[in-house]
């Protein structure tokens, strides 16, 4: 679990049953695939660089899958 908490220390803020702090998280989260997304679909168009920033923008949308799984996860108290 500490293991957990180093990768995703965000989502380890939500408080149980409190639906505004998962809000918070989630648009967080939301935020940086819309913003990321756009620049990695920006420098995914340069033909050499391009297979380097698909790879990233795909690691970079399972890294907040999981975390927004984490803060439901979080929310409903199963995660401690």
């Amino acid at each position: 679990m500490d293991l957990l908490k180093k990768i995703w220390p965000t989502c380890f803020k939500v408080k149980e049953k409190d639906v505004v702090s998962l809000i918070v998280q989630l648009v967080i989260f939301l935020v940086i695939v819309a913003v990321v997304g756009w620049l990695i679909g920006l420098l995914a168009q340069i033909p050499v660089v391009g297979i380097i920033f698909s790879l990233l923008g795909s690691l970079i949308g399972i890294y907040n899958l999981v975390g927004i799984v984490l803060c439901i996860l979080k929310f409903l108290g199963i995660v401690k």
